[in-house]
């Protein structure tokens, strides 16, 4: 019980207090959790992160999840990717056909972008039943006041006159996702770290309960540039579809007119001058940021080799790094969507290899429940 009440103290003050915090401060802190809860039982690493198949990704799910994926995979980290199509149903009333065709199109992008089936386990969640077998053994666990404290919560029921039950529950099914492959290392941004520290709850609950089946997860911050590349018309808001203006994303199927449009109306300030200050001038800020990702320099040398430059002829410069990184994957996205049929044998083959490890893992968690013979 301390444990529980301890972790509803520290939600409710992470939406206060992780404005405050340095980023070497929560890293800190994670380290320390970390550490102190993973005692009893050593597990191998194991890398796992989900995405929604919301349609085509854009520069921030690029720079901000898919590239971290793939350079995890290429250095030979064991990743499990999934695709988590049942997260994307919390509302009621989506249209099928949309969903159907946002995960052959979240699949082809994932693909483009380098994700390689041969290298990680891709799979549907939904292929997976044990993915919902073990959310409903974890939900017994929890209660309701404790999922209410997510500040995501409030924001995707703000207007609502009520509220999907599955708005409620999501975290837990995320829980779910990582702890039926045993992650060990989940890839977040800031903003996803109380769903973090909800999963080291959920496995420390459940090990303390039943016997360690579970390790902590722990959390690979985003770091870098990638931090800043927020919404290119308002510097307040992360690049994201849920943004009224499309303007402040770019997509990686938009053409080469749409991108140029886009950086070219682009949010900046009074100051002609290019500089790197994030918080003194966090709309320049930005393109920097994007423009240092498509180059794989610092900001600071993209600083220094553009210092001849205006910011409106900058905006220039950036567009078309933009158009070189994107053109090929462009392309790539392009060729994987003519044929359809072949994204869902890749995730039909993806989804029989999960499926091997979530039932080894549910059978673990029903003997130490009691639901299976020991």
């Amino acid at each position: 019980m301390a444990v529980r009440a301890n972790f509803r103290q520290f939600l409710r003050g992470v939406a206060v207090l992780r404005h405050v915090f340095t980023r070497t401060d929560v890293a800190r802190c994670i380290s320390v959790r970390h550490v102190a809860s993973d005692t009893k039982r050593t597990f191998p690493r194991r890398v796992f992160s989900g995405i929604q198949p919301t349609g085509v990704p854009h520069l921030g799910n690029l720079f901000g999840a898919i590239r971290q994926w793939t350079r995890l995979q290429d250095a030979g980290v064991e990743c499990v990717f999934s695709i988590v199509d049942l997260h994307s149903i919390t509302l009621p009333h989506y249209d099928t056909k949309e969903l159907r065709a946002n995960i052959e199109v979240m699949t082809a992008s994932l693909l483009a972008c380098g994700v390689d089936p041969e290298k990680c386990l891709l799979f549907l969640q939904s292929r997976v039943p044990e993915h919902g077998q073990l959310s409903w053994i974890l939900c017994c666990l929890q209660t309701m006041a404790q999922l209410q404290h997510f500040p995501q919560f409030k924001e995707k029921t703000s207007g609502m006159r009520e509220t999907p039950l599955g708005l409620y529950l999501y975290p837990v099914l995320q829980c779910a996702d990582v702890l039926l492959y045993k992650g060990t290392d989940v890839p977040v941004g800031e903003d996803q770290l109380p769903h973090v520290y909800l999963m080291q709850d959920v496995a420390e609950t459940f090990n303390k309960r039943f016997g360690t089946v579970f390790p902590p997860p722990k959390p690979l911050l985003v770091e870098g540039p990638a931090v800043r590349l927020r919404n290119l018309r308002d510097p307040t808001k992360k690049m994201s579809k849920s943004h009224p203006d499309p303007r402040g994303r770019i997509d990686l199927d938009d053409s080469p007119d749409q991108i140029r449009s886009k950086i070219r109306k682009a949010l900046t300030d009074f100051t002609s001058r290019v500089t790197y200050e994030p918080e003194e001038r966090p709309a320049v800020a930005i393109l920097v940021a994007l423009h240092s990702l498509l180059m794989a320099r610092t900001p600071e040398e993209i600083c220094d080799s553009v210092q001849d430059l205006d910011t409106g002829k900058y905006k220039a410069v950036v567009a078309e790094a933009a158009l070189e990184v994107l053109g090929p994957i462009r392309q790539r996205l392009q060729d994987h969507l003519k044929d359809r049929a072949h994204l869902w044998e890749l995730l039909d083959a993806g989804s029989l290899r999960a499926r091997d490890i979530a039932a080894q893992t549910l059978k673990e968690v029903q003997r130490a429940t009691g639901m299976a013979p020991t």
